[in-house]
């Protein structure tokens, strides 16, 4: 973060007096509207409330929300329009606050206002602080803001004359010129290469110590007490942190910990004990953002130091979470000249200059910023725009390669104790580095260090390996393919193509140059902008251009006449492969041909620019060496993985009479939205994808624990016989250690567990009535858990109204216009809100207190009975037709549901399935103590008003 600024001489500063004439404040809860203006805040009807946010000028909270609460669509941003949540973004960039006047207030230090008039008036209060704080002469870098808030003046921001005369009150020199603050590239620090740390080393850690590091971290966490759960977890999460006696066979540990256990604490105790013996990184992977963030917030006990911290813990993503500094440039200059959204630049560049590491993707940036006006999705300063999806990255040829985000963090990981990785980034990289190393080829050291690994959130791993694990060639896959060889080609699109990425680096090679050509010109055949208009338009009258195009058609023809096997287009459409058409059969040669045209330049392009890394050693100078390296990572990625995947699966389509491989399940797929048809996929998986996840995580690992809240199933004659099976831990040479805490919570008296026998839930208005009652018997903090979107959408459109009459507010996933962390954000800081959701919201929510009260599942969760499940439940299950494979699915995602509901020990909460057909034997995973009932729906609705009140 920037320094602060020196105080200035009063003689070289301008300080006028300091005089705000604040507009009135418009709050939009549910059922009722406030204003607040210099009179006080009154209510206010629908019709006057409009009336303020089309007239102007007034202040709000999230303008798009704001609007559609009134019926209306966002607004554009105007002079009329003062978001508060920009103002804060501004005034306090990189720090969190929930996209509410509940958040807002609540990121201020003030007080949770209740009800429509509180709202308006603490946020006309909030305006105050935030102007208030940036008139202080202690203001922080008053300079820098001061430069950046002239230039969103000029362009028009609504709050800039005010934040112009607030930071002007705190003292500013007078300067003749200014630039524009655009350019925060340009007061960035440069990250420095290290000397290679070395080999970790093998120095145990015993139970004993890990014992006492728990004790020192608690009471660094300001608790006096050691939970003999916690510290019997500790002790035993030491062995994943023993030397491994021979090579692969790493100690493998298998540890349930019931929530409140302190599971956190409990392995980062011996991680960072190993870490600091051994001058070696532990990496923690969690599968959901939400804790990735936790464990960086619980770090603090490790190393209480702010600066000290930063080094010793961090949080590592894949580069698409991270804001690439060259697209935020491309986007400023481009709004400079009239082609964009200076403010929302403006606002990204300040965050950018007090970002800890840049992630824009569950980190400090505001994932709400982008969303408060009406702004062309193109321009909008959203993660969408600003970090390289596309692998397009020009490493050391880029002019901020020394300042970018993603090599500094990566370098930071190689010296760090503690690693707060995912699931996806830890699979994918040992992965690729995997097949590097098999062609002999050195690590790069992203994931080389991979030797020590808590895989938390274990329950999920199973999921994340079959996701890092497939294949698919679709028609977006195979267009995005076209674009990152040949760069965009439609008008006013932005990226880099290969030959703006590598022409430069092969210009003095023919051979190389040759290839760069011959790739550019193969790629012509892959399909280009707009694809699923032609195979699949509205009109019907399909436009294919190019072999693959002509494939994807062919296969949308065998899934329309084959789709019906597996039931409606609720969720698209899939079909089996075999038999396979003779269209479809012909299609697949020509596209086969096609890809073989552009992986055979490719890979000698890879080649060729070995070649260089090897002739030329002593005359290529460091940026150049990087430049080549990065480049042929992306090259290995296409050429050597993904192209020949795809390859393999048309091959087994042209295989007449073949057996399928009984390791992989191939299939057609189509995905549909709004009742439209937007790409067709050609898909493989692994049936079991520990298979690879073991190979190329597990084995070369030396130690691995696998932990989380729900990873037994006790209806089991092993408990942990699914938990082995799903995280490549069955076939071990050497068994996995097995561990089981119970949570110390008393669920006997905190909780509840409620079947509603009376409802049809195949009928929304039913679902919808019982939601009403059950969240108005709360007062709120209800948690609504969907199975299907489209049920979701039809109950929200009927709970909706009914709840704002009561003044509860209803906040929906694929409804509002935030993504889930923020909706959860929004829903913990409002202890009275309600939210509905799917899987997403089930797993990324950690909401204690009084905030979530009650959670109502509308339907058993099943897992979908589609063609890749079956496979599954034919290999994996037993019982009649796989039952009990289905069964311990469904009873892990009731479990885990049921933990979300009570976080810490004075929590009280209801949960409630509104399924009556749910069976009992389905609930055995809760916690000991929880007693299901099965009631009608007024008798559930009594029973959780009697069991909710309060004093």
């Amino acid at each position: 973060m920037t320094a602060p600024t020196p105080t200035i001489p009063a003689s070289d500063t301008i300080r006028p007096a300091l005089d705000f004439d604040l507009p009135p404040a418009l709050a939009t809860p549910p059922g009722a509207g406030a204003v607040c203006d210099k009179d006080g805040a009154r209510k206010i009807g629908r019709g006057a409330a409009e009336g303020y946010l089309l007239g102007g000028p007034v202040i709000v909270t999230h303008a798009a929300i704001t609007a559609r609460r009134l019926g209306l669509e966002a607004p554009p941003r105007s002079a009329m329009i003062l978001d508060a949540l920009e103002l804060f973004a501004f005034v306090r960039p990189a720090r969190f606050c929930a996209p509410s006047p509940t958040g807002l207030a609540l990121a201020l230090g003030r007080a949770e206002p209740k009800g429509a008039e509180a709202q308006a008036s603490v946020l006309r209060e909030a305006v105050g602080d935030l102007l208030n704080e940036l008139a202080d002469p202690a203001y922080p870098a008053r300079e820098e803001a001061y430069t950046l808030a002239l230039t969103m003046e000029r362009a028009g921001w609504s709050w800039g004359p005010m934040v112009t005369k607030a930071l002007e009150a705190g003292g500013i020199r007078d300067r003749q010129s200014r630039g524009s603050g655009l350019d925060v590239w340009a007061r960035m620090t440069e990250w420095e290469d290290e000397a290679p740390r070395g080999e970790a080393g093998s120095a145990p850690v015993d139970s004993e110590s890990a014992r006492i590091r728990l004790e020192k971290l608690l009471r660094s966490s300001g608790l006096d007490e050691t939970r003999p759960a916690q510290s019997d977890y500790a002790a035993e999460a030491a062995f994943a942190f023993s030397p491994r006696q021979e090579e692969g066979r790493p100690r493998v540990l298998l540890a349930e910990a019931g929530t409140g256990t302190g599971k956190t604490m409990g392995y980062l105790a011996p991680a960072s004990l190993w870490a600091e013996r051994n001058q070696g990184a532990a990496w923690i992977s969690t599968y959901t953002r939400a804790l990735q963030r936790q464990i960086d917030r619980e770090s603090h006990a490790l190393w209480p130091d702010e600066a000290e911290r930063r080094r010793k813990a961090v949080v590592r993503k894949g580069r698409e979470n991270y804001l690439c500094l060259l697209n935020l440039q491309d986007m400023v200059q481009a709004a400079q000249l009239g082609n964009g959204d200076i403010i929302g630049m403006a606002l990204a560049t300040r965050w950018a200059a007090h970002s800890r590491d840049g992630d824009m993707t569950g980190g400090d940036y505001p994932g709400w910023l982008s969303g408060l006006f009406a702004v062309a999705s193109a321009h909008q300063a959203s993660p969408a725009n600003l970090v390289d999806r596309r692998g397009e990255c020009v490493h050391a040829a880029c002019p901020h390669y020394r300042l970018c985000f993603v090599e500094k963090t990566i370098r930071a990981s190689r010296r760090a104790d503690l690693v707060v990785a995912n699931h996806a980034l830890v699979m994918t990289q040992a992965a690729f580095d995997g097949a590097r190393t098999a062609r002999g080829l050195k690590q790069d050291g992203e994931t080389a260090a991979l030797k020590r690994i808590v895989f938390d959130e274990g329950h999920h791993l199973f999921d994340a390996a079959d996701s890092a694990f497939s294949a698919a060639l679709s028609g977006q896959e195979a267009a995005e393919l076209r674009r990152w060889i040949r760069g965009p080609e439609g008008r006013g699109r932005r990226g880099r193509g290969l030959e703006q990425r590598l022409g430069d680096l092969c210009a003095d090679n023919e051979a190389a140059r040759n290839a760069l050509s011959d790739a550019i010109r193969a790629a012509a055949q892959l399909p280009g902008e707009g694809v699923s208009g032609r195979i699949a338009p509205a009109s019907g009258e399909v436009n294919p251009i190019g072999p693959i195009e002509r494939f994807l058609v062919a296969a949308l023809e065998q899934l329309r006449a084959r789709a019906a096997e597996t039931g409606g287009t609720e969720f698209g459409l899939e079909c089996s492969l075999r038999p396979v058409t003779e269209t479809l059969r012909e299609a697949s040669r020509e596209a086969a041909q096609a890809l073989a045209a552009v992986e055979a330049p490719l890979l000698s392009l890879a080649r060729h620019l070995e070649d260089i890394l090897d002739e030329e050693a002593a005359e290529l100078d460091p940026s150049a060496r990087a430049r080549i390296e990065g480049s042929l990572r992306g090259l290995d990625r296409r050429a050597r993985m993904t192209l020949p995947g795809w390859r393999s699966m048309l091959a087994a389509l042209d295989e007449s009479g073949a057996e399928p491989d009984p390791d992989f399940v191939d299939w057609l797929s189509a995905e549909a939205a709004f009742g439209r048809i937007h790409d067709v996929a050609l898909r493989r998986h692994w049936i079991d994808p520990t298979v690879p996840l073991e190979a190329a995580v597990i084995m070369p690992s030396h130690g691995v624990l696998v932990t989380s809240a729900t990873l037994s199933d006790p209806s089991a004659e092993d408990p942990f016989d699914l938990a082995r099976m799903r995280s490549g831990a069955a076939r071990l040479i050497e068994p996995a250690r097995t561990l089981k805490v119970d949570s110390p919570f008393d669920y006997a008296n905190n909780s509840r567990v409620i079947v509603v026998n009376d409802l049809m839930k195949d009928d929304p208005r039913q679902i919808a009535s019982a939601m009403r009652e059950l969240f108005l018997a709360a007062g709120g903090g209800g948690l609504g858990l969907f199975t299907a979107i489209r049920r979701l959408k039809a109950v929200y459109e009927r709970l909706g109204p009914d709840l704002a009459k009561a003044g509860i507010p209803l906040y929906a996933q694929h409804v509002d216009p935030l993504e889930v962390g923020a909706l959860v954000d929004v829903f913990r800081a409002e202890n009275d809100s309600c939210l509905l959701g799917t899987d997403a919201v089930r797993d990324g929510v950690d909401v204690p207190g009084r905030s979530l009260r009650v959670l109502a599942f509308d339907r058993v969760p099943w897992p979908r009975p589609d063609l890749l499940h079956k496979a599954r439940r034919e290999k994996f299950g037993s019982g009649s037709h796989g039952r009990t494979y289905d069964d311990a699915l469904a009873r892990g995602r009731i479990a885990q549901a049921f933990g979300r509901l009570i976080r810490r020990a004075d929590d009280k909460g209801v949960f409630i399935m509104l399924d009556a057909a749910c069976p009992t034997r389905l609930f055995s995973a809760l916690p000991p103590g929880t007693e299901v009932m099965r009631l009608g729906l007024a008798e559930a609705v009594d029973l959780t008003k009697d069991f909710l009140k309060t004093d």
